[in-house]
């Protein structure tokens, strides 16, 4: 009994529609992020280098006029080498009026997630910080790691946004 009192309530799934969600993979692990997030999707160039910029970002290339900042999840996540092959792609996501590229390994599909196929994200070590996991998907057997992309490109940690002068 008293061993029952020291669990968290289980969390209902949120009401609401099904979201479409894009699929990629970063080394053996499945993520999916918001479709609506997304702008294009581009093959991996290599783009202009910033001195004394964080190892996890790549630089940044010139998109119709635009500097976009391209961040490698793969390092920034620490999921194994970050090899650029044929099927590396750049996803462009449109953040809060702030266009950002992601580096992943690969774009598998756009998913349909229902609320009761979302569960919540464990709290335990990972190589994603919890604080970024909206939760983990189950479609077609596989397991769906949903990232808020929005919250971790925008995160002060990722250095991509001034933060606020209040802030300082």
């Amino acid at each position: 009994m008293v061993q029952d009192s020291l669990r968290k309530p289980p969390t209902s799934p949120a009401p609401g529609p099904a979201k479409e969600y894009l699929t990629f993979t970063l080394g053996p692990e499945e993520y999916a992020i918001d479709i609506l997030k997304v702008q294009e999707i581009r093959g991996y160039e290599p783009p202009t280098t910033i001195a004394h910029a964080p190892e996890f970002i790549k630089g940044v290339i010139n998109l119709r006029g635009v500097i976009v900042p391209i961040v490698d999840l793969r390092i920034k996540f620490g999921v194994g080498q970050a090899e650029y092959t044929p099927f590396t792609v750049v996803i462009i996501l449109s953040l809060s009026s702030r266009l950002v590229g992601i580096v992943v390994d690969g774009v598998s599909d756009v998913t349909t997630l229902a609320p009761e196929q979302i569960h919540p994200a464990p709290e335990f070590a990972a190589t994603v910080d919890t604080r970024y996991i909206e939760g983990l998907g189950t479609a077609d057997g596989r397991m769906l790691i949903i990232v808020d992309i929005e919250k971790l490109m925008l995160s002060a940690e990722m250095a991509l946004v001034e933060a606020p002068a209040d802030a300082l």
